[in-house]
């Protein structure tokens, strides 16, 4: 009896610690801002590269595949480029939010009247090669003067032409496809090529470097450097901290790309097999060594994905002198950072 009464006693005292438990999860539930208890949905947004999916644009697939997007918010869709396509015409339509540009190409079409926005630079050193046989007798740049030159359609001819006018030479152009063919064929004098991605086709080719004169634009006096991301300023007007968010995730794909580099080149092959195309891991393993070169040069100044002013007056003003451009805005109206509390 008197244990049947002991335990009748307690459970009044249970109850009620029960209660307070209630109450006190009840109340934290309130408490909570609203929406917290429910994930915070991502932002869409998209991206053109330059060209097809290659290790060219590592950072960006790594990134994707990773979840680093998604974990800054943001779910991501990569548009396809190549033949056909333009990443700044996609800017400027809003087919894209986001896209890949080189510096020449986006003050040209700025200088046009498209508010292009520079918001990081991920090449911080010029690529771009004129490449000839030693048999052709071309050491120099003036040696191309009446040469048949091989130039790619387009935005990117602009370092070569502005440089020969700079020299005050006439090369006889010809269209150079994507592939180093003609060169390989003697079809033409001077091949143009990226330290990343032809030149390496060449040599693989079997054509042995010290057959070749090789010459860097960056050499020439004048860094003509590449691939930035770039947004309309009305995009970046519309919602800065995805633009924001968007570099840092970016950014954060490339130091991860760099840091696993085997697992980067799995990640980059995957998606050009899902594009049908041909997938040599050795030329994509250079490619992506080069990235590294040409993004983190040795004794850089500046960090990754700083455009440095200097950079960006001597490309402007090298364009304007020769006429490729009308004339091309202040540096801060060009370049946007977060942390330079610009809006």
């Amino acid at each position: 009896m008197s244990k049947m009464w002991q335990r009748n006693r307690s459970q009044p005292k249970q109850q009620a610690i029960i209660a307070v438990i209630c109450a006190l999860f009840i109340a934290s539930v309130v408490a909570l801002p609203l929406g917290a208890a429910a994930e915070t949905p991502l932002k869409s947004a998209s991206l053109m590269p330059l060209w097809e999916p290659q290790a060219q644009f590592a950072g960006y697939y790594v990134a994707l595949d990773k979840g680093i997007y998604a974990r800054h918010g943001i779910d991501l869709k990569i548009l396809r480029d190549g033949p056909g396509h333009s990443a700044a015409e996609a800017l400027k339509n809003g087919t894209a939010d986001f896209a890949t540009l080189w510096l020449t190409t986006a003050l040209q079409h700025r200088s046009s009247g498209a508010q292009l926005v520079n918001l990081a630079q991920i090449i911080q050193q010029s690529s771009m090669m004129l490449i000839s046989k030693k048999t052709a007798g071309i050491k120099t740049i003036a040696d191309m003067d009446g040469k048949k030159v091989g130039l790619w359609e387009g935005d990117v001819s602009i370092p070569p032409r502005t440089l020969f006018a700079r020299h005050k030479i006439k090369v006889r152009a010809v269209r150079q496809s994507h592939t180093v063919n003609l060169f390989l064929r003697g079809g033409i004098d001077v091949a143009s090529a990226m330290w990343f991605n032809e030149y390496h086709t060449i040599l693989n080719s079997g054509v042995d470097p010290d057959e070749l004169n090789a010459i860097f634009l960056r050499d020439q006096g004048m860094n003509f450097i590449e691939d930035g991301i770039y947004t309309m300023e009305k995009t970046l007007n519309k919602d800065p901290a995805l633009a924001s968010a968007f570099v840092d995730a970016s950014l954060e794909g490339w130091r991860y790309a760099f840091d696993h580099p085997d697992e980067a080149l799995d990640i980059v092959i995957k998606y050009m097999r899902e594009a049908h195309l041909p997938a040599t891991r050795t030329h994509q393993k250079w490619m992506l060594e080069r990235m590294r070169d040409l993004m983190m040069p040795a004794g850089a100044q500046g960090k990754l994905g700083d455009l440095l002013e200097q950079d960006y007056q001597a490309v402007g003003r090298a364009m304007q002198k020769n006429g490729l451009i009308r004339d091309f805005p202040d540096y801060k109206a060009f370049v946007w950072r977060p942390d330079a509390g610009k809006k």
